[in-house]
């Protein structure tokens, strides 16, 4: 990993209170009254905002050119903030919304429980403040909160687990993704492709959330750890750190799982369950095998009709055959021999792309089996998996492809090796005809 993904003050440290969260603050200040609690200085010793001032307007120039002294969150209050209650509200609507979350808790006595543990969850001030920044300017965010906190909480109590605390995995979910409201927002947009500077700030963001969670007192050390956790993977695929096995904490698996669970479930997305199904039958090796299997469980029964609003690919199986083809050209051996981490990092990646090939042989997605589908005899149904699993898995190969980036570490100015770089345009090209979104 970069050093510089934790210290470069271009990162939005959330010590300092950069722009983009700044900038969010501004945007809440002009929907509801925002108040210093004390005088807001900057790390040169001008007052910015004296106590009991209001965020305005007139304030972004100086905010936005100053460095806070303080985070900016421990000096502000606004007149309605995220609480027990407003989170319990917020549950309870998701609850009843969305089927697939209706049924973590069939019965009153099992969604009393869940919704008693949201509700009874101790918010420091500053998480409260930065909890209400999602809910009024990033609300998505904070449903995609909400959703993996009710996840994690429901995973915590899958009984082949080892005993895990419900409102603990519960907070945790509900903290995983703070760090992304230092970040900036265009990372939320799906259409927008992601640049080299937006993957840099988006591998950082579990650390930048384990970082606020660090600074307040009481703060279990379990969620700080299980948060900065939150998008590593059994294989070693994940990030930051690509921690592998159980050199993830347990809390760390639940919430890997829970936050890709929730992500499903985004307002938009066609078919949610049948994506999420197909996801995890791809993924068995990057998640806990039990949890898995819990969420499997509670789609199983629901997966008898295919979603009119998904969007169907003309011919998944070229595709699939086009990415089978790509994992087995990954390039091994490269002239002249890279120095000795980098033949380590593509023994590594060889073994990733060898784990997506075994994963779709296990679900009938390599050449030999789909010659033995006649496309004239495609159905909706059929065609609408295959469309899924195409999607997904040219999800993991450009994920690999990521990752050889990043874990190349090329020097400025440093070329990729031919043999490399013509894999990764090939990797390009084929995701830009998938997903018709050109790469950067």
């Amino acid at each position: 990993m970069h050093t510089s993904l934790l210290t470069s003050r271009t990162m939005n440290d959330p010590a300092t209170s950069g722009p983009h969260f700044k900038h969010a603050v501004l945007q809440l200040g002009a929907m509801q009254t925002v108040v210093a609690t004390r005088a807001i200085q900057s790390s040169q010793g001008v007052t910015l905002l004296d106590v009991g001032a209001a965020i305005h307007p007139g304030l972004r120039e100086s905010l936005m050119q100053h460095t806070v002294a303080d985070p900016i969150e421990e000096m502000l209050a606004c007149t309605t903030t995220v609480d027990g209650a407003s989170l319990r509200d917020t549950a309870q609507q998701i609850l009843g919304d969305v089927p697939f979350f209706g049924r973590m808790a069939p019965d009153d006595k099992a969604r009393s429980q869940l919704l008693d543990t949201l509700e009874q969850l101790r918010l420091p001030a500053p998480i409260s403040f930065h909890l209400t920044v999602a809910h009024d300017v990033h609300h998505e965010v904070y449903l995609h909160l909400v959703r993996t906190a009710l996840t994690a909480a429901w995973l915590a109590r899958t009984p082949a687990l080892p005993r895990c605390d419900p409102a603990l995995a519960a907070l945790a979910g509900l903290l995983h993704d703070l760090g992304m409201l230092h970040i900036d927002p265009q990372i939320l947009d799906p259409d927008v492709a992601l640049s080299a500077d937006l993957r840099r700030q988006l591998y950082a963001h579990p650390q930048l959330a384990a970082t606020l969670l660090q600074r307040q007192n009481g703060m279990p050390p379990a969620v700080v750890r299980a948060v900065a956790e939150h998008q590593e993977c059994l294989d070693g695929s994940g990030y930051p750190r690509n921690l592998a096995a159980d050199a993830i904490s347990p809390m760390g698996k639940i919430l890997s799982l829970a936050q890709v669970v929730a992500a499903m479930f985004a307002p938009g997305r066609s078919s949610p369950e049948m994506r999420l199904s197909v996801l995890l039958r791809m993924t068995w090796h990057r998640y806990d095998n039990a949890m898995a299997m819990q969420v499997l469980a509670l789609l199983k029964p629901h997966l008898d009709v295919m979603s009119a609003e998904l969007q169907l690919l003309d011919d998944p199986i070229t595709h699939l055959g086009t990415i089978d083809g790509l994992l087995r050209q990954w390039p091994m051996a490269i002239a002249p021999p890279p120095a000795p981490a980098r033949v380590e990092t593509l023994a590594t990646l060889a073994g990733y792309a060898a784990q997506i090939r075994r994963v779709l042989a296990g679900v009938g997605a390599v050449p030999d089996q789909l010659a033995l589908l006649g496309r004239d005899s495609l159905d909706n149904t059929l065609l609408g998996e295959l469309t899924l699993l195409t999607r997904e898995a040219c999800w993991q190969l450009s994920a690999l492809a990521r990752q050889a980036r990043r874990r190349w570490q090329p020097a400025a100015d440093e070329p990729f090796p031919p043999v490399l770089q013509q894999w990764l345009d090939s990797v390009d090209q084929l995701v830009a005809a998938i997903t018709g979104v050109a790469p950067q």
